[in-house]
């Protein structure tokens, strides 16, 4: 029987087990998951998914950019406390898998969790070690940026903020640096005013409109106001309009001075 990922996920989320068991248990038990699901909870494999539905807010985030910072990768692990992600087996699993997606430039989570590391495929050893620590551990979250330009790499907090920019500027180090520090403080939601959906500027635009109308101001000066409101908002949520943390004089606009950011990813526990 013909076993797709569709029905792999459905098991693991199951189970939590690993995609190779997964698999190996559907096609012994001819694609009915339950049968499968019966089979991983025998062989003690699904004995991590009894902790699928507890929270894990605790972890570490990992950043790595290659010596020509053209290619670099951002990954997110986590756990449910701080006693767990602390521990040294949890911080060199971690290492681990930053290791194996460096040395293979895997571009997604999936083909990340399909690697192997000291025999394991990866999400096997995640598995291993939360059955050894009686926590649910995921990693959760997996990118990479590459540019003929300049790829930077940030960590704020030990690894609880973590942030990957490119810009097409080439060695442009710090400049990329000064950039990934701001998206971490400020964690912009758009990159500039123009990716913002036209249906959220025309939900501010009400909003502001109802407040005004509430605060009596006249009609024929709503308009000018409401455009200022919206600059404002601008430099609140969209990265290039923002004030520089380490220049406020500065936007981030005038920072890059005639460079582009070519894209960024921000993660935080």
């Amino acid at each position: 029987m013909d076993i797709n990922m569709n029905m792999i996920k459905e098991l693991r989320e199951q189970s939590g087990a690993g995609i190779v068991d997964c698999k190996a248990a559907l096609l012994e038990a001819n694609g009915n998951l339950d049968v499968a699901l019966e089979i991983l909870r025998k062989k003690g494999i699904a004995k991590a998914g009894k902790r699928a539905d507890h929270a894990a807010n605790q972890g570490v985030i990992k950043a790595w950019v290659d010596s020509q910072q053209q290619w670099g990768c951002l990954l997110e692990l986590r756990t449910e406390t701080d006693f767990v992600a602390r521990n040294d087996k949890f911080q060199q699993l971690a290492e681990d898998i930053l290791g194996a997606a460096v040395s293979s430039k895997v571009r997604d989570l999936e083909s990340l969790l399909a690697l192997t590391i000291h025999g394991q495929v990866i999400q096997e050893a995640i598995d291993n070690l939360s059955g050894v620590m009686g926590e649910k551990i995921v990693l959760s979250n997996y990118a990479t940026l590459s540019s003929q330009g300049t790829v930077a790499s940030y960590l704020h907090g030990g690894g609880a903020i973590g942030v990957l920019v490119a810009i097409n500027k080439p060695s442009a180090g710090e400049l990329a640096k000064d950039l990934a520090m701001q998206i971490a403080a400020t964690n912009p939601q758009y990159l500039t005013p123009e990716q913002i959906p036209v249906s959220e500027i025309e939900k501010e635009k009400e909003i502001y409109r109802e407040q005004l109308k509430k605060e009596g101001k006249p009609a024929e000066i709503i308009d000018k106001i409401i455009d200022n409101k919206l600059s404002h908002y601008f430099t609140e949520v969209c990265l290039v309009k923002q004030e520089f943390i380490k220049d406020e004089q500065q936007t981030i606009e005038q920072l890059l001075a005639g460079a582009t950011i070519e894209g960024y990813y921000r993660f935080q526990l």
